[in-house]
């Protein structure tokens, strides 16, 4: 995979999702997924301090947890970048400064390691000035407790905000930007927000990259798919864009043999201010499609195909 950067690190262009880990992939399989994401070229891991606490049973955090223990039992060595988000565990909601610091704390024990590589704030938290956010993160950087931040779902204005407070006051800036984005869900960061990240050279690491799983091609009329997240796939073919998107996901895979996950990531990973695209697999075989990204780039003419084919979309 040729490497990109964020701020400071260098990352994949593919980011592995880490939100199965702990819910739809238990450790021994979260273990052989991430083992085979590495042997693969994938530098970038992303998980949050809320994985996966909607999973009967769990508390959040598992996902972080088994990211620590493979990285103990010998990933630390395969130098890959580790991003997680703070902001949504059931314990510590919210970004008022000690409870973002608290969250990082404890994410920081999960991962068991001393340093975060790349923080997100989960979600934005309006109640909070951006100033006292950014400070606060300001804070963990320069305690060596992280080393670049990042935004995810937060408007267009909070952005900038929080951007020019950060190149006022000289404090610690967003590198990194953790939109809802695919080819069914354009008008999620097409406009306002993808142009702030454009102007203040943000690399956008967009999230369901291939629309929960919908943009692999399993989901078809009258398909029955064994997964947790089929309900809010399978919602897209009731769109105008989704039986579109399907058919021109099809004729480009089957004419340069890949899959259609391949396809639509190499469509998102070409997109104006796209770093790296995260999707995850919830075993090894669902992985190769996604590592296949490494060694493949669409024509303009099929960039042209699908962009005809979905459109913005306000799904």
């Amino acid at each position: 995979m040729t490497s990109r950067t964020l701020g400071s690190l260098t990352v994949s262009p593919l980011c592995l999702g880490g939100n199965v880990f702990g819910w739809t992939a238990d450790e021994a399989t979260s273990f052989d997924i991430l083992d085979a994401y590495a042997d693969g070229g994938g530098l970038f891991v992303d998980t949050a301090d809320s994985y996966s606490a909607w999973a009967p049973g769990n508390n959040g955090g598992e996902s972080e947890e088994i990211i620590g223990r493979w990285l103990e039992r010998g990933g630390r060595g395969r130098g890959l970048v580790i991003a997680t988000k703070v902001g949504a565990h059931p314990e510590y909601r919210g970004l008022a400064p000690a409870t973002l610091k608290a969250a990082t704390e404890e994410s920081l024990r999960r991962l068991g390691v001393d340093t975060i590589d790349l923080l997100y704030t989960h979600f934005d938290d309006e109640t909070v000035e951006v100033s006292d956010i950014v400070t606060a993160l300001d804070d963990l950087v320069r305690e060596g407790k992280v080393r670049e931040i990042g935004a995810s779902n937060i408007s267009p204005e909070r952005l900038r905000a929080s951007l020019d407070f950060s190149a006022r006051e000289g404090k610690a800036a967003y590198v990194a930007l953790q939109p809802k984005y695919n080819l069914v869900a354009r008008n999620a960061y097409e406009g306002p927000l993808a142009e702030v990240a454009a102007e203040y050279g943000l690399g956008a690491v967009p999230y369901s990259a291939l629309a929960s799983g919908f943009l692999t091609g399993k989901y078809r009329d009258g398909a029955t798919v064994d997964s947790p997240r089929a309900s809010g796939a399978g919602r897209y073919l009731d769109t105008i864009e989704g039986p579109r998107v399907l058919s021109a996901l099809d004729q480009i895979a089957t004419g340069r043999e890949v899959a259609p996950a391949t396809v639509a990531l190499a469509w998102l990973a070409a997109r104006p201010t796209v770093t790296a695209p995260i999707a995850s697999a919830r075993d090894v075989e669902q992985l190769a499609p996604l590592l296949a990204l490494r060694e493949f780039e669409l024509t303009t003419a099929e960039l042209s195909t699908l962009d005809e084919a979905s459109g913005p979309s306000a799904v």
